[in-house]
């Protein structure tokens, strides 16, 4: 068994992250995930949340608004939507993430309603966990 693979975080705007890491967890649409080492193949869907990456630098955070995660047993590869550092979030970029959702809400067919109401209810949890106010 490895004692690392390799982590990537990318989005539109940029590279966030490529580092040999021992552990993963991702907000998979379906529910909290941890990728490690030798973890079976899967592709997955992320909600708005929280990338923990661990890896012999300590523990580092981003905030995606969604995204894809590939995984496989000797890497880890994120496509956000949008991505940034935790450290980098503001209440005026998650009050866009906030309009965003509610736009897409407003604007989807009645079959897509749900899809978009939990986005918008992700949001206001990750609000939560990073100290931020919910619009």
């Amino acid at each position: 068994m490895a004692d690392t693979m390799q982590f990537d975080l990318v989005s539109p705007e940029r590279r966030l992250a490529s580092v040999q890491a021992t552990e993963i967890q991702l907000p998979g649409a379906d529910g909290d995930m941890t990728a490690m080492p030798d973890h079976a193949p899967v592709i997955t869907t992320l909600r708005p949340g929280i990338v923990r990456v661990v890896s012999s630098e300590g523990t580092t955070e981003y905030v995606v608004s969604g995204g894809f995660a590939e995984i496989t047993s000797g890497a880890a590869s994120v496509l956000a939507e949008h991505a940034l550092p935790v450290s980098e979030m503001t209440q005026d970029i998650l009050n866009g993430f906030a309009a965003d959702a509610a736009e897409k809400q407003q604007q989807a067919r009645p079959e897509e309603k749900d899809v978009t109401a939990k986005r918008v209810a992700d949001i206001a949890a990750l609000a939560s966990e990073i100290g931020l106010a919910s619009s």
